[in-house]
C-alpha cells in the first residue's frame, strides 16, 4: 500500500487501486472526465519519482521529462508526492534588470533571481504584480548560470497589465514571478527529425529559446523559422536570425510580412499559410507553434491533417486557456 501526499496531507492508495480512485474516495478536488485515460483531464505531476510508465501512456515526450501522468492510470508502487494542475503556483521575488525596446511595440524585459532558477526555455511563467493582477509570458533565454529569465512583450493597446510593464516598470523593480509551465520545448531526442517552427507577434520569444535549445544540443535534423507579422517594423531579431542561418547550415530563416508593403528579403505572407503551402506533408516532422490564440488553434488541426502527429505537435499552453495571451 503506497501513501499519496498533496500539499502535505497524506492518503493511503488501498490495493487495487488507481490514484484518481484515491483521490475522489478521499474528496479531493481534481478534475476528471472518462477515468480510461482518453480525455487527459485528470493530468497531475509527480514531484519526487517517476511514475510508472503505464500512467504516461499517451502523453507527450515533454510532459513525460516532467513527470507528468495520469491520475487514472497509475497504481502507485512506491510513495508519491503530487501537484494537481490547478493548484496555486508558487512565486518568488525578482528583480528586473533590462528594460528596453525591441522594436517599436515589444518589450525586452529581463528579470534576475538570487538563485538558480529551473526551467526549459519556451516554458511560460506568471508575471504578478503588487495588487494580485498577472499576466502569463513565454521564457525566450535558454537557462544559464545567470539566473535570469527573459521576455518578449507586445504592447496591446488598452492592456492592463502590458501597458503597465512598458511605461510603469523600471530597471531596479521587484516582480513576482510563478515557477514555470508548459509543454512547449525541446528535448534532444530523435536529433535527426525536422523540425518546424511557426510564430507570429511575440510568439518568437518562445520559439528562439526552442531554436536556441535545439541547435545547442547538436541537432542535425532540418530546423525551419516562420516568423510572421503585420508589417516589418513589428518584426524583431531578423539580424539575429539570419546570422544564425549564415551559421547553421540546417537552419532555415522564413520573415513573412502579411501587409501590402513586402520588402525584397522578406516573404508575402501569413506565417503559418506559407509554412503550409511550402510543406503540405509533415509526416515525421516536429512542429512547435506559438502566437495569436486563433492562429495556434487552427494550425493544430491543419498541421494534423497535413501528416504530423499530435504528439509532435507543440503549443504555447496558456496561449490556449488564457483570453488576453497577446499582451
Amino acid at each position: 500500500m503506497s501513501t499519496v501526499t498533496i500539499a502535505e496531507k497524506n492518503y493511503e492508495c488501498q490495493e487495487g487501486e488507481t490514484i484518481l480512485d484515491t483521490l475522489l474516495r478521499e474528496n479531493v478536488d481534481i478534475s476528471y472526465i472518462c477515468k480510461v485515460g482518453s480525455c487527459q483531464t485528470c493530468l497531475v505531476r509527480s514531484t519526487n519519482c517517476a511514475p510508472p510508465a503505464a500512467s504516461q501512456a499517451g502523453l507527450k515526450d515533454t510532459q513525460k521529462a516532467q513527470n507528468y501522468f495520469l491520475a487514472c492510470r497509475c497504481h502507485p508502487i512506491q510513495d508519491m508526492t503530487l501537484k494537481l494542475t490547478d493548484q496555486a503556483a508558487f512565486y518568488r521575488e525578482g528583480t528586473v534588470v533590462t528594460h528596453k525596446m525591441l522594436n517599436r511595440n515589444t518589450l525586452l524585459l529581463r528579470v534576475l533571481f538570487s538563485d538558480a532558477f529551473e526551467f526549459h526555455a519556451g516554458q511560460f511563467v506568471n508575471l504578478q504584480r503588487a495588487d494580485g493582477v498577472m499576466r502569463s509570458y513565454s521564457i525566450t533565454n535558454i537557462p544559464q548560470e545567470s539566473n535570469i529569465l527573459e521576455f518578449h512583450i507586445r504592447r496591446l493597446t488598452g492592456g492592463v497589465f502590458s501597458e503597465w510593464l512598458h511605461d510603469k516598470v523600471k530597471v531596479g523593480d521587484v516582480m513576482n514571478v510563478s515557477e514555470p509551465r508548459g509543454h512547449c520545448f525541446y528535448l534532444p531526442e530523435r536529433r535527426e527529425q525536422g523540425l518546424i517552427l511557426i510564430g507570429t507577434g511575440s510568439g518568437l520569444a518562445p520559439l528562439e529559446g526552442i531554436l536556441t535549445t535545439a541547435l545547442k544540443a547538436g541537432h542535425t535534423g532540418t530546423i525551419h523559422l516562420f516568423h510572421g507579422c503585420r508589417t516589418v517594423d513589428d518584426l524583431y531579431r531578423i539580424d539575429e536570425m539570419r546570422a544564425l542561418a549564415a551559421q547553421y547550415e540546417n537552419f532555415f530563416y522564413t520573415p513573412c510580412v502579411s501587409g501590402r508593403n513586402v520588402p525584397e528579403g522578406f516573404t508575402g505572407g501569413r506565417a503559418n499559410e506559407v509554412a503550409l503551402a511550402q510543406f503540405p506533408n509533415l509526416k515525421g516532422w516536429r512542429v512547435f507553434l506559438c502566437g495569436h490564440p486563433e492562429m495556434v488553434n487552427q494550425m493544430k488541426w491543419q498541421t494534423f491533417m497535413q501528416g504530423a502527429a499530435m504528439l509532435d505537435i507543440y503549443t504555447d499552453a496558456f496561449v490556449l486557456s488564457h483570453a488576453p495571451v497577446s499582451e
